[in-house]
């Protein structure tokens, strides 16, 4: 895998580095050691972590959607802000680790060990939690507003300014071809 001209290959030995905001998305990083990494704001989404060591690694806000992380050793990770949407987490050892506000929705967690995690104000929403460890596990509910639909009107004006845009940026385009 290359990032910014680096070549990183599984199994790769990348403890303590320093990967802040490293786009590494659909990496493979299958057993890679990354104990103790820095990697704050890295995107990571759809990666292959499977079985990979991110002991006490901080992935704080984080972007791990769809990531596989099954097996992986996560023990004291900060993982705070996360999103970890539809994540493979099966089996993960997570004992420890800082989840708070992290957006878990959809995750796989089956079998795995959250023992004494934070999960304070997590969004645990269709999450599967079968067989997890949830020993000493704080959790609270995150607050969901009641009121979905001005959420919806938003997301319809959103998308109907992007259009715009596009059409915006489409003319720009025509007039600097001629």
């Amino acid at each position: 895998m290359n990032v910014n001209g680096y070549e990183i290959k599984q199994d790769a030995n990348l403890r303590g580095a320093i990967l802040r905001d490293a786009v590494l998305e659909g990496a493979n990083l299958r057993y890679a050691v990354l104990e103790d990494a820095n990697l704050r704001g890295a995107i990571l989404r759809g990666a292959n972590l499977r079985g990979a060591n991110l002991r006490y690694a901080v992935l704080e806000g984080a972007i791990l959607r769809g990531a596989v992380l099954e097996g992986a050793n996560l023990r004291g990770a900060v993982l705070e802000g996360a999103n970890l949407r539809y994540a493979n987490l099966v089996g993960a050892d997570l004992e420890g680790a800082n989840l708070r506000y992290a957006n878990l929705e959809g995750a796989n967690l089956e079998g795995a060990d959250l023992e004494g995690a934070n999960l304070r104000y997590a969004n645990l929403e269709g999450a599967n939690l079968e067989g997890a460890n949830l020993t000493g596990t704080i959790l609270e509910k995150k607050e969901v507003p009641q009121d979905n639909t001005s959420l919806s009107q938003k997301v319809k004006e959103l998308e109907e300014e992007n259009e715009k845009l596009k059409s915006t940026l489409k003319s720009l385009k025509a007039l600097l071809d001629t």
